[in-house]
């Protein structure tokens, strides 16, 4: 299934061309500029060949409205246009440092537990943080938070965890609460897709 219209050519710097999402979902990935050819910028030559870049979802599924999420998510970064990205996706509890190490971008999702995130999202960091301080500064990565209520204490404390990661929020995360509607759901296609596109060829 999918939730919104297929990607179409936009006007990025000539000396690194890259795809953004179409008129609806164009401003996240125009605000990311030049920089959002993440594998390009690494390896210093734009327009070169240098391999697929590494798309790592790490997630915490535990509902159908998490699920309803994440799959949205999936398959925004599968939409017409974007190339030369490989996505990898893998629960929190699972996903490790070495994947993370390989990875060119990152998207977080969660359910927030009596005001936090997950505990097994915290696992993950946990296991990530010291290895990663100061191994992957600028990471891009996006991020999406599912509560029955609220979920102010989860984004504080993602936002405060990947800030000292270094890490750089390529777009505004998406954030519902209750039942995902499809304006939710479209968000979450348009985060998928957003980031997929910063590291797109």
């Amino acid at each position: 299934m999918k939730y919104g219209r297929t990607l179409i050519a936009s006007h990025p710097p000539k000396e690194c061309a890259l795809p953004t999402v179409g008129r609806a979902r164009a401003s996240a990935s125009e605000r990311v500029g030049v920089r959002g050819a993440w594998g390009v910028i690494r390896s210093g030559h734009c327009g070169e060949n240098v391999g697929m870049a590494r798309l790592l979802i790490v997630h915490h599924t535990v509902s159908p409205a998490t699920r309803a999420m994440h799959e949205a998510v999936l398959d925004g970064t599968r939409a017409e246009g974007i190339t030369g990205v490989q996505v990898q996706a893998r629960p929190a509890l699972a996903a490790s440092v070495t994947e993370t190490l390989q990875a060119d971008g990152v998207i977080l999702g969660t359910p927030a537990n009596i005001g936090y995130m997950s505990g097994a999202l915290k696992h993950y960091f946990d296991t990530i943080y010291y290895p990663l301080l100061d191994a992957a500064p600028r990471l891009p990565f996006g991020l999406w938070v599912h509560g029955n209520e609220d979920t102010t204490g989860a984004l504080r404390a993602i936002t405060a965890i990947t800030g000292a990661l270094g890490w750089q929020q390529v777009t505004e995360p998406v954030v519902v609460t209750g039942t995902p509607t499809a304006a939710d759901r479209e968000a979450c296609w348009n985060l998928g897709a957003t980031v997929a596109a910063t590291l797109g060829k």
